[in-house]
């Protein structure tokens, strides 16, 4: 068994992507990984705060690294901004002594310290270089059959680096879609932005980065996307009707979380990975494959 501290975040706990954080729990079970809530965990703040008010993030952030750090755990989030967020404020407070100052006095009154000493993860790296994949495809009970899927990243869980992997061209992700049985289709967009948040004030913009993103993938001809962001996985899969109404497309590609793919390789149910929950059904290509 290994243990980590997990922080869910929030899209994955109780907002649009709660799919991913069902199928995180279900597959950390299956994996022997015990992920331990961070009790009392509060927004990161997610990419946007920091434009607003970048100190304030820091703090919101650091709240967070310090209340984990008495766990001495690594800290593990399926969340890619969060991932972001949490690793950035843990290396300014390292690299510049002025913020940690002022983060410091803002910790010490709500009664915390943080010595800087945790360890920020994203459930990718933990199940590729942790597990590994040779474990996980010991425990493989569908074998995937070769689903053909592309791999997308998005383009902050390699970014910046130091990272787990590279941040043009990441293998992570398609080895682990190969372990389980599925073919990893080529994906020269596999690191691109999807346009995040831009859809709510640009989505004209984000749109056009999303429909590339579709058009790649299906010109390689993957059957489905499996992603590891929540917001990538809400971009391509909520707003691809738009896409379709907007450039006269028809794509109709289900976006997986990488975590409800793995899921179903290990054996787990359909319901208990909040498959339904997807908008554009999986049901169709899965069931070529295996029985959800």
């Amino acid at each position: 068994m290994k243990y980590y501290t997990y922080f869910p975040g929030c899209s994955s706990s109780d907002g649009g992507a709660k799919a991913y954080g069902m199928s995180t729990e279900a597959v950390a079970r299956a994996l022997d990984v015990e992920l331990i809530e961070l009790e009392d965990w509060n927004c990161c703040g997610s990419t946007p705060y920091t434009s607003v008010d970048e100190l304030a993030s820091f703090c919101s952030s650091a709240r967070n690294l310090a209340l984990a750090e008495d766990k001495g755990l690594d800290l593990v989030t399926p969340c890619s901004a969060c991932y972001v967020i949490l690793s950035k404020t843990n290396s300014y407070l390292k690299e510049y002594p002025e913020l940690r100052a002022k983060v410091d006095e803002a910790l010490a009154a709500g009664g915390l310290e943080y010595h800087r000493t945790i360890k920020v993860r994203h459930l990718l790296d933990v199940f590729a270089n942790d597990i590994g994949f040779d474990e996980i495809a010991s425990k493989v009970k569908r074998n995937l059959g070769g689903l053909k899927v592309a791999p997308y990243y998005g383009c902050q869980v390699v970014r910046p680096g130091p990272s787990f992997d590279d941040p043009e061209s990441p293998q992570s992700l398609d080895r682990l879609i190969e372990c389980l049985g599925a073919e990893a289709t080529p994906f020269p967009l596999k690191a691109r932005c999807c346009g995040g948040s831009l859809i709510i004030s640009e989505e004209d913009l984000a749109l056009g980065l999303i429909r590339k993103l579709l058009d790649s993938a299906s010109s390689n001809e993957a059957e489905c996307i499996a992603t590891v962001c929540p917001l990538c996985q809400t971009n391509l899969d909520v707003y691809q009707g738009r896409v379709n109404k907007k450039f006269k497309t028809s794509f109709k590609l289900p976006v997986l979380f990488f975590t409800q793919l793995m899921g179903l390789a290990l054996g787990i149910d359909g319901k208990t990975l909040g498959l339904e929950k997807c908008i554009v059904s999986a049901d169709k290509v899965l069931a070529k494959y295996v029985e959800i």
